[in-house]
């Protein structure tokens, strides 16, 4: 049966290089991504056929095939070819326009058949001259009706159907079950890939036109490597585009790929143990890396947390859920330019990630850092801003004052690492600032600002973020109110014996009542003037409230009692109301 395939190829060859006119179409086979690839598989191919030839495509890529025939000749062909097992069941009709220009034979020629040994006289074939190496244009070959459409739609494999509904999927055209049963969603989708290829939209797919979409579709994929990875350490399976990325490290709570031959594209596992608090911390962390952008949605319940966002270069997008006492995502960073293809990825593993087992990335693996983890988490650049402060809320809707010493150069100013602020008013003179969110905010805390005159020789507290890099919370620093004015005698600013740090700068100075009587200023060297490290200097309650204007806040603080109040009950008052105020490129 073989034999008398092959022999039945041969005398259709011959009859097409006979009558010229009628080689209008051929049987295409394979497509491979390269002119190497494609060469070696054309050479097996051509061991076995004696009309293989070769033609890039406008994807880039390079298709193999059979012919030319006339239109009935190939369609005989390519149905004993399928038949026989000789071909891909893949392989399909293509059309002159199809194909670009001639690799195979090389010269670009189609070669003659084969010379017969010993054939029976019955069996001499006449010779045939050989085609002149020169383009032949071919006429169009006319397409299928659509009964002979359905026909030829008939013998699909289940697996070629499934393919085609992922390939209209792929395009954007297809949004239901991969099943292979083209019912009325699949064939609106056809229609719909039709009409987007100029076609007409009859959503029965004829026989080119599935050669094209399959074409396209092959041609993305590959290019991108979409494979399912399970990975064991992590627990986690999910298709990543291995084409863009390769495995680079384990680093807890990571596993992160690298970006291949300049993609852009970076992926992150993320798989630890953890609870809702720690869920909360690495939210809070992911907001640090550099591969998140500043800007985009940020949303965190009591299970799960999204963060997206873009900036000129690139997009990410990051997932984390906790199920089980475990804390399973990823992170996908792509190229903004390249955002068609990038969706494509990020659905793919959307769709398949999948926890598994019950463990999650062992804190031993990877190598140790060389640098602390206030500059690397994981390997990864963390976004740190140009200055730190503290500052203090001054009223029920979110209004914060601080140090303007906080505000130079500034291109987004922020409180608690991520709440975006404006400045709303400045005392260059007095040093005090005041800074208002974008929408009204719901401190825990609000700053009572005594308007009555301290006595000298109380004690006093400053909370403040004594060190930004390494603590998140403010840090309560007691000291003595030396004196209600400066050493110059300006009753503007009061004079404090503690021992303060930069990071405290702009926190609020704090009486025994739990009354805030300043806002600390921050050290300045004076030429020629060196002074104790225990003399820090205030602005004064008075300069705050004019910076406010007319809004003047409540002279008592929340829940205070007439008398002094225990250390304890002004850290709490403290450690509600401030804030620390950052600065950023």
């Amino acid at each position: 049966m073989r034999l008398a395939v092959l022999l039945g190829g041969i005398v259709l060859w011959l009859m097409g290089a006979v009558a010229a006119l009628a080689q209008e179409a051929w049987v295409q086979i394979e497509a491979r991504p390269t002119l190497a690839e494609a060469e070696e598989r054309a050479r097996a191919y051509a061991s076995l056929f004696p009309n293989v030839v070769g033609y890039s495509l406008d994807s880039g890529w390079y298709a193999i095939a059979l012919g030319p025939y006339s239109r009935d000749a190939a369609s005989v062909q390519l149905s004993l070819l399928r038949g026989e097992g000789l071909i891909p069941n893949d392989s399909y009709l293509a059309e002159a326009d199809h194909f670009g220009s001639q690799f195979w034979p090389v010269g670009g020629a189609a070669s003659a058949p084969a010379p017969v040994t010993e054939p029976a006289p019955e069996a001499v074939l006449p010779e045939v001259a050989e085609p002149e190496a020169e383009t032949v244009l071919l006429a169009p070959i006319p397409d299928e009706t659509p009964e002979e459409a359905r026909a030829s739609e008939a013998a699909l494999t289940p697996e070629t159907r499934k393919e085609l509904q992922e390939a209209l999927q792929w395009f954007g055209q297809y949004k239901g079950a991969i099943d292979g049963a083209f019912g009325a969603g699949t064939r609106r989708s056809m229609a719909a890939w039709q009409m987007s290829e100029g076609l007409e939209g009859t959503g029965i797919l004829t026989t080119a036109q599935r050669g094209k979409l399959l074409d396209g579709f092959r041609t993305e994929r590959d290019a991108i490597g979409l494979t399912p990875v399970s990975e064991e350490e992590a627990a986690i399976e999910i298709t990543l585009p291995l084409s863009l990325v390769e495995f680079d490290r384990y680093q807890p709570p990571f596993a992160q790929y690298r970006e291949m031959a300049g993609s852009g594209y970076r992926v992150l596992l993320i798989s630890q143990p953890g609870d809702q608090a720690r869920l909360s911390g690495l939210f809070d962390l992911m907001q640090t890396l550099e591969i998140v952008p500043v800007e985009g949605e940020r949303q965190l319940n009591r299970n799960a947390f999204l963060l997206t966002g873009a900036n000129a270069v690139s997009a990410s997008y990051t997932m984390a859920e906790l199920r089980g006492g475990f804390i399973k995502g990823f992170t996908l960073v792509w190229p903004v330019a390249d955002a068609a293809r990038a969706a494509k990825v990020l659905d793919a593993m959307k769709a398949s990630f999948r926890p598994f087992g019950d463990h999650a990335l062992d804190d031993s693996l990877g190598e140790p850092m060389a640098v602390s983890r206030g500059d690397l988490v994981a390997g990864l650049q963390v976004r740190k801003p140009i200055i730190s402060r503290s500052g203090f809320y001054v009223d029920g809707t979110g209004r914060v004052a601080t140090t303007p010493e906080v505000l130079k150069n500034c291109g987004r100013i922020t409180i608690d690492g991520g709440i975006e602020m404006t400045v709303a008013a400045e005392d260059a003179a007095g040093g005090v600032a005041i800074l208002a969110p974008a929408s009204a905010l719901a401190p825990l805390g609000v700053a009572a600002l005594r308007q009555t005159t301290t006595a000298s020789g109380g004690e006093i507290a400053v909370a403040g973020y004594s060190y930004p890099d390494t603590l998140t919370e403010p840090v309560l620093t007691f000291g003595t109110l030396a004196d209600t004015k400066d050493l110059d005698g300006n009753a503007a600013r009061e004079r404090l014996q503690l021992k303060a740090l930069e990071g405290d700068a702009g926190g609020p100075v704090i009486d025994a009542t739990g009354r805030v009587i300043g806002m600390l200023l921050p050290r300045v060297a004076e030429e020629g003037r060196v002074l104790p490290d225990d003399v820090s200097f205030a602005a004064d309650a008075g300069v705050i409230l004019r910076a406010l204007g007319s809004e003047a806040t409540a002279d008592a603080p929340q829940g205070a009692a007439p008398g002094a109040m225990a250390a304890e009950d002004i850290a709490r008052i403290g450690r509600d109301m401030t804030v620390q105020v950052s600065c950023w490129e």
